[in-house]
């Protein structure tokens, strides 16, 4: 998963402002935290939820149209 630019922005200037102190440390030990708890969960890119959304769709048309023809069968059954 690509993390967005302004979250890389931001890890800089962080970095850049704590860089030879000993919140240094810190916030390396507090990245390593979030990533491992991150790591951890479930979660999907913006790209993987977008296609399984279209996918979702077209099956959603699909069995609507099947649907329609199961009934218009039945209706065609129930009138022999």
């Amino acid at each position: 998963m690509e993390t967005p630019a302004f979250v890389e922005d931001l890890q800089q200037r962080i970095a850049a402002l704590l860089e030879g102190t000993p919140a240094a440390d810190l916030q390396k030990n507090l990245k390593a935290l979030l990533s491992q708890q991150f790591a951890r969960l479930d979660l999907v890119t913006r790209e993987e939820f977008e296609i399984q959304r279209d996918v979702l769709a077209v099956a959603r048309d699909k069995i609507a149209q099947l649907e329609a023809k199961v009934a218009e069968l039945e209706k065609g059954a129930a009138q022999r």
